[in-house]
């Protein structure tokens, strides 16, 4: 199926909201938000704008000292995990524009816009907190881990080549395959670094990166959804995307991801850190890979796993940013989000 790049300065783009596509229309990228025809990105757009933080608001001073106290195996994961979530986030702001480019619906667009900037926010707030913890030469060292460690650089090759397809091969099966793997990226990778850093918080360390990570987390729920949303909305308007031996190919995918997740999860957790094991994360994972798989229509990947593990549950609870926190400096209680959340239900 051809794709085409949308339109720029379009006089004789389509106004009628029943002749507006997801893909392969004819825009005037005028951004007018009284008429939408995907009326989800709406509540997502107001969803995100409410989110908005800045990494700094955040203390880290307790993180400066717990940093060098971590356990050995603890602050390499610290180390590692940092370094796959920095190149990620970076990943993320630099291929969302390219998506962006084959867009037509602008309500649509606006939300990867918002998406962007988010990225951009997140790797700021891990570049705040390298340069709170650790001396410049640490920080240099763990930016570029992911080139220099093979099993990470593996890792993110799974995601990078399924970008890189679509950067290259501008085609509609390579944008959806794009938005698969985003999907998987938001909805699984994300998800398992965070575990470790709030398995840290479960024991008093780091209390700081807990809760950017806490923030980031909101973000993530809404950049999962958007995906979900554009996906589903793809399927209903390019049926001939979606045939059973695509969503094999799609399925495929998802199994792959959580493979490779599980095995970098080995690597870099195993049984070395407290309140992790490779069992308990092995399981975690595949009902991730099942969530995802079924918020896609994809039915269940890994048979068994179709519940939360009981023993993962903290998980979600830390993953909750309308939970009541306590505030680590000053011994208070307080009311985390700023605004609501969308759920992940996905």
């Amino acid at each position: 199926m051809e794709l085409k790049r949308k339109a720029l300065f379009n006089e004789n783009g389509d106004t009628e909201l029943s002749k507006r596509r997801l893909i392969n229309g004819n825009t005037t990228n005028l951004n007018d938000f009284n008429n939408v025809k995907y009326t989800w990105t709406s509540d997502w757009y107001r969803q995100a704008m409410n989110n908005f933080w800045i990494p700094e608001e955040i203390n880290l001073t307790q993180d400066a000292k717990d940093y060098r106290l971590l356990e050995t195996d603890e602050k390499t994961a610290y180390d590692k995990i940092l370094s796959f979530l920095i190149f990620l986030d970076s990943l993320q702001t630099a291929n969302l524009p390219n998506v962006g480019e084959f867009i037509t619906a602008n309500e649509v667009n606006l939300c990867l816009t918002i998406q962007a900037y988010q990225e951009a926010i997140h790797s700021q707030s891990y570049g705040y907190i390298l340069d709170t913890i650790c001396s410049p030469e640490e920080r240099s060292e763990i930016l570029y881990q992911w080139k220099n460690d093979p099993v990470l650089l593996a890792r993110n090759q799974f995601i990078g080549d399924k970008y890189n397809d679509f950067y290259y091969e501008r085609s509609a099966h390579n944008l959806a395959k794009t938005l698969v793997a985003n999907y998987i990226l938001e909805g699984i990778y994300f998800y398992s670094g965070f575990m470790f850093f709030y398995a840290l918080g479960r024991i008093g360390k780091m209390p700081g990166t807990v809760q950017e990570i806490r923030y980031i987390n909101r973000d993530e729920n809404t950049h999962l959804w958007l995906f979900r949303s554009i996906l589903m909305e793809l399927k209903k308007e390019e049926p001939q995307l979606f045939t059973d031996a695509h969503l094999e190919e799609y399925r495929e995918m998802i199994r792959q991801g959580v493979a490779e997740e599980i095995r970098w999860a080995d690597y870099v957790l195993g049984d070395r850190i407290r309140g992790l094991t490779k069992a308990n994360v092995d399981a975690y994972l595949k009902y991730l890979g099942n969530l995802r798989s079924k918020g896609l229509g994809l039915g269940i990947l890994f048979e068994g796993f179709e519940q939360e593990p009981d023993n993962m549950a903290w998980v979600s609870e830390y993953a909750d940013p309308n939970a009541i926190k306590t505030d680590f400096f000053e011994a208070k209680v307080s009311a985390y989000s700023k605004a609501g959340v969308i759920e992940d239900d996905l």
